[in-house]
């Protein structure tokens, strides 16, 4: 799951600026029988194109997911198919969201839906199935997080960004992942620390989830091996872990956003993973 033959391929591609996908012709975003995404393809050269699937905060969408330079600039620049699932509104609820807590299941089986998705997206535009980055923001970044715990044999590695688990905690995840977690410092709508947002939904710890990932990818120190604060992040990197895993957590100044250089900070990270197989 986790080579990465096409980082040589890459380099020797040359990008002219994004394409938006029609759905083989089709008007409006990408239709299955499990829902929709939204979709912008790089321009290349037939090469097989490395996948990031992006998933939208609470009330948004795939739609302006795509219109968020931040976001889709630096993916599409560097020869990522970026896709933009759309969450879907409950009747009984205020705006659209992820069905991201097991422990609240009300509708659509998420990760039956992402599996679609990609499906869909590789038969469609001839992308590769094998190299899918899965990142996402606020609510889209729990429900990442969720996927990684849980479901993550789809995915290559996982980057969410000010969105992380909720109370009640899970207790253990699958099996080692990739991760990068990112999360500002001053984030007051989902913080560091979590909060209560009615009887039924408490946000959860970012530094619980850490430690959980820590366990899960069997990291030997609670320490990490790596600190860096240069620039606009500050990053904690832990090393020893099992052979083919990755845990890194960046802090940002700023609050509840996706930062300035997050996208190519990610991108960096996702290129240089370690091309061996996850070892369970």
């Amino acid at each position: 799951m986790a080579h990465l033959p096409w980082k040589a391929a890459l380099a020797a591609v040359a990008f002219t600026g994004p394409a938006m996908a029609d759905c083989m012709g089709a008007s409006g975003p990408c239709v299955i029988a499990s829902g929709t995404y939204n979709i912008k393809l790089p321009d290349h050269n037939n090469a097989k194109t490395p996948i990031v699937i992006f998933l939208h905060g609470y009330g948004g969408s795939g739609k302006t997911t795509l219109r968020n330079k931040r976001i889709a600039g630096p993916i599409l620049k560097r020869g990522y198919a970026l896709i933009a699932p759309n969450a879907i509104k409950r009747k009984d609820a205020r705006a659209s969201s992820w069905n991201f807590h097991p422990d609240f299941n009300r509708g659509r089986d998420e990760a039956a839906f992402f599996k679609a998705v990609i499906d869909d997206a590789v038969n469609k535009f001839n992308l590769d199935p094998k190299n899918v980055l899965l990142a996402g923001f606020s609510i889209g970044g729990s429900m990442a997080s969720y996927i990684a715990c849980n479901n993550p044999a789809e995915f290559t590695a996982f980057a969410p960004v000010s969105g992380s688990f909720w109370r009640p905690h899970p207790t253990s995840c699958k099996t080692p992942i990739k991760l990068f977690h990112t999360h500002g410092w001053a984030d007051k709508v989902v913080p560091l620390e979590g909060r209560k947002i009615n009887k039924n939904f408490v946000q959860g710890d970012v530094f619980y989830a850490l430690d959980l990932w820590r366990k899960t990818n069997s990291c030997t120190q609670p320490r990490p091996e790596k600190i860096s604060t240069k620039g606009a992040f500050m990053r904690r990197k832990w090393e020893s872990c099992v052979l083919g895993s990755t845990l890194e957590f960046a802090l940002f100044s700023g609050g509840h956003t996706v930062p300035k250089g997050w996208a190519n900070m990610i991108l960096n990270w996702y290129e240089q993973l370690p091309d061996q197989t996850v070892q369970n």
